[in-house]
């Protein structure tokens, strides 16, 4: 089977009062043009053409990095049959064709399977849902042998067709030789003077073209997004969908409903995740992980055993097991935490490799430097790493000692089992077991005056 899947993504979006074209808006910090895109993708399509219209340039330069897909722009949007029509000469004739939308980011891979077994060279399969309220949405009308005949839509339907529930979600898969034929035939006369996709059921109808439908098996599959309270609704759906998979693979989520992924999450046995916590990018947590409330987690692996306590940052790092972060810890991209390390409340690292063992316990900045083993930095450490101009490596031995208030001026090595007195500037190397030691003399003035306040 040669599948060609279309996708509609040209509308304007108007009620999400953005320059941003709607389907470029997040959901689960992943567009939602995208997340079709990546649905297309899992059912192993030959050709993917997306219908661009507003915003359309924007669109492509969105995915530059995909040669794979044909971008087609609607001058004029027309409606839904019209904007399938400028796709009809770049459709392979013997293939199967899948329409999808853009703005319908939550449609699962294995339903629309399901729809494609559904078409043959005498039928087509259509995907309806059931709605309590199916206010604005095309009716499916069936004939007393429950047979569709036709999709009358919204403002097109009569009074007897307004109290239908099941209604169309757009979401077609037919063969791509009877859709050529059916395209051009489409008229726009109808309430809104466009040419409406949905046409083409009567014409399969007046074929003897047997329309299968199908329906998800959870309603919000086929939810679109027209403002952003429906964005926000879909936000909460995938969450708790996400929240649910990770809780049936083991893990414990102290709230579910206080819990954001934004990208892959993948975990070992034993983790918790306290409330309010956000990952972003790839993620990987190891077994017995413990995450505090409140963190913000992106591109991070950690190892088994660590603990990240409260209100900490962690982007593009690597942690080993049985580390110690925060509480309000930042570790920025390109630190390294070996096992057994420690990195305390108010401590800030960046491409910093601290060595196992090794503790920054307090109020402490590690950037552009090298930490060997068992070291231990004391409380408003700092290392001077930039001159205005460029960086400058810290390299710091095993079994060093740095006191507290302490600044170490780049480029810069202290040998291992060194010592640095506390409220010292170094800017010299120091030899291994050597104490480095910068302080001026204390002077105590007997009988001071402290100054007082002089009255205006």
């Amino acid at each position: 089977m040669i599948l060609d899947i279309v996708i509609l993504a040209a509308g304007k979006g108007t009620r999400m009062k953005s320059k941003l074209p709607k389907v470029l808006h997040n959901v689960a910090g992943t567009s939602m043009l995208a997340h079709v895109v990546n649905t297309a993708n899992r059912l192993a399509c030959d050709n993917l053409h997306i219908v661009t219209g507003h915003g359309g340039e924007t669109v492509v330069k969105e995915f530059s990095n995909n040669s794979t897909i044909n971008f087609i722009s609607q001058e004029q949007q027309l409606g839904t049959g019209h904007a399938v029509q400028q796709c009809l000469e770049y459709l392979t004739e013997e293939s199967i064709t899948l329409i999808l939308y853009g703005d319908v980011p939550l449609i699962k891979a294995a339903t629309l399977q399901n729809l494609l077994s559904r078409v043959s060279n005498d039928s087509l399969g259509l995907l309806t849902v059931v709605m309590e309220d199916p206010t604005g949405y095309g009716r499916i009308v069936r004939n007393e042998q429950g047979i569709v005949q036709n999709i009358t839509e919204q403002k097109d339907a009569s009074v007897k067709d307004l109290a239908i529930k099941e209604v169309n979600t757009g979401i077609i898969a037919v063969k791509t030789q009877a859709l050529k034929k059916w395209l051009p035939q489409l008229s726009n006369d109808n309430a809104q003077g466009e040419y409406y996709l949905t046409d083409i059921i009567a014409m399969a109808v007046a074929d003897n073209i047997e329309v299968i439908t199908q329906q998800p098996d959870q309603a919000w599959e086929v939810i679109g997004v027209n403002n952003r309270i429906q964005q926000a609704q879909l936000e909460r759906i995938y969450q708790q969908q996400l929240s649910e998979e990770l809780m049936e693979q083991g893990v414990s989520l102290l709230d579910p409903d206080r819990f954001d992924c934004r990208g892959e999450l993948s975990c070992g046995n034993d983790v918790v995740i306290d409330i309010n916590c956000v990952f972003e990018g790839n993620n990987r947590l190891g077994n017995g992980v413990l995450i505090g409330p409140n963190c913000l987690i992106k591109n991070a692996t950690i190892a088994d055993n660590t603990v990240v306590h409260a209100n900490s940052v962690i982007e593009d790092t690597n942690i080993g097991s049985d580390c110690l972060i925060g509480p309000f810890a930042r570790l920025r991209p390109g630190t390294v935490l070996k096992n057994n390390a420690k990195i305390g409340n108010f401590v800030e690292t960046k491409k910093a490799m601290i060595g196992q063992g090794s503790k920054v316990n307090h109020l402490s900045y590690i950037g552009d430097a090298q930490l060997g083993e068992d070291v231990n930095i004391g409380a408003g450490t700092i290392t001077c790493n930039y001159d205005g101009v460029n960086k400058h490596q810290t390299v710091i031995g095993d079994n060093v000692f740095v006191g507290s208030n302490t600044s170490l001026v780049a480029p810069l090595n202290l040998g291992s089992g060194a010592t640095v007195g506390a409220g010292s500037t170094v800017n010299k190397n120091v030899d291994e077991d050597a104490l480095a030691l910068t302080r001026s003399p204390q002077k105590a003035i007997k009988n001071w005056t402290r100054p007082t306040k002089i009255n205006k």
